[in-house]
């Protein structure tokens, strides 16, 4: 988790749709319908239930997911969790008594920046190279 000990916990009894998306860490105990975009380590508790997509730092899944998983450095699939969906993962650690039904991509940061949307921070706004043409005066219409 953040070394700034910022997690926040939806607990369960809670349905949420829609899209969450936090600097933090997050635990999940409830159902949630939608996407998770997270900076930090995503739980799925073993009470949760995901229909959606996950793309964050680190995950462990304790509970159920249908959906895709984007991590940028390790997945954790945890005995009893339920996971429906492709992974594309830098690492993976995986449980016995966990089931998984999908395909899993390995990929490098570089990858995880591009489908993240981080990508679009790190470039510049014109090509190494290329300027930008400057505006051109407008000349008055003839008569």
């Amino acid at each position: 988790m953040s070394d700034n000990n910022s997690v926040s916990r939806i607990s369960a009894g809670t349905v949420i749709k829609g899209e969450i998306i936090s600097p933090n860490d997050i635990r999940i105990d409830c159902v949630f319908e939608g996407t998770l975009k997270v900076k930090g380590k995503v739980v799925v508790g073993n009470t949760a239930t995901i229909k959606g997509d996950i793309i964050c730092d680190n995950c462990d899944i304790c509970g159920k997911l249908d959906g895709n998983v984007y991590v940028k450095d390790t997945l954790g699939l945890k005995d009893g969790c339920v996971v429906n969906g492709n992974l594309h993962i830098r690492r993976i650690s995986v449980e016995l008594g966990s089931v998984f039904n999908g395909n899993c991509k390995m990929m490098n940061e570089g990858d995880f920046d591009k489908i993240s949307g981080n990508d679009a921070a790190r470039k510049p706004a014109v090509a190494p190279g290329v300027h930008a043409a400057p505006a051109q005066p407008h000349a008055a219409p003839a008569n």
